[in-house]
């Protein structure tokens, strides 16, 4: 099989009702997706390990192994795109799939239409697409006191430490150090993130940007590199340059 830049994207779905997987295959496939289906969380690792997928949508709750556990194991091996369904419309669900390192996530009671934008989303942050690998290969490093980011390997290091960041959570951190001192809102953080045709919830970029502190230990209350403007949005403090 070539790799060929217009091969179709190849997505994997990770859901135990089977009517759904239908559904999406029969939506998706005629707009260039490749789909492919698993009902339990066993098959969907097995099924996840065996092809080069370009995202997995992923059920939370399912029979036997949730969504939960089989993204911890596939985190383990794998940076692909992951876009969790939650049937609860429960915020703890969200937090706790996006700390775990799900891109983004959907209620279950999703249009087809938004399900397909998140879609185009998470695979253009991931740089799966053509146009995303070449955005960004002549950066050299960046450097902010301790903090220091690597544009190529799209990684970031505090103390010479490897910080364990998501690919949502490293692009929110290259956008806000790209514009360090200025202010950035949360619409400009979630077009740098995301591609300009995603309408997603402003507050998953809190959640994102609170889990990025946390890993950055950096408090909010005396921030060291981030800090909430109020009712405006998010601003980098370079502690490289002596002020904060």
């Amino acid at each position: 099989m070539g790799m060929s830049s217009s091969a179709a994207t190849r997505i994997l779905i990770i859901d135990d009702d089977r009517k759904l997987c239908l559904l999406l295959k029969d939506y998706l496939e005629p707009l260039g997706y490749r789909v492919s289906a698993a009902h339990t969380g066993m098959d969907g690792l097995e099924k996840a390990a065996s092809g080069d997928f370009d995202a997995i949508i992923l059920d939370v709750m399912m029979p036997g192994m949730d969504g939960f556990e089989v993204l911890k194991m596939l985190r383990k091996k794998s940076d692909v795109p992951v876009l969790m369904l939650t049937s609860r419309g429960d915020e703890t669900d969200r937090i706790v799939g996006l700390e775990m390192g799900a891109d983004d996530y959907l209620p279950k009671t999703f249009s087809t239409r938004e399900l397909l934008a998140r879609l185009r989303a998470v695979t253009r942050r991931s740089g799966r697409t053509e146009a995303g690998k070449d955005a960004k290969r002549n950066d050299g490093p960046r450097r902010f006191g301790p903090l220091s980011l690597d544009p190529g390997s799209r990684s970031a290091t505090m103390d010479g430490r490897m910080l364990d960041l998501t690919p949502t959570e490293y692009a929110i951190l290259e956008c806000l150090t790209g514009s360090a001192g200025v202010v950035l809102t949360r619409d400009r953080l979630l077009e740098f993130v995301s591609g300009r045709d995603y309408d997603v919830y402003d507050r998953s970029i809190d959640v994102h940007v609170s889990s990025l502190r946390r890993k950055l230990g950096d408090d909010p209350r005396d921030p060291r590199f981030i800090r909430t403007v109020r009712s405006a949005g998010y601003l980098f403090l370079d502690p490289g340059k002596g002020g904060g």
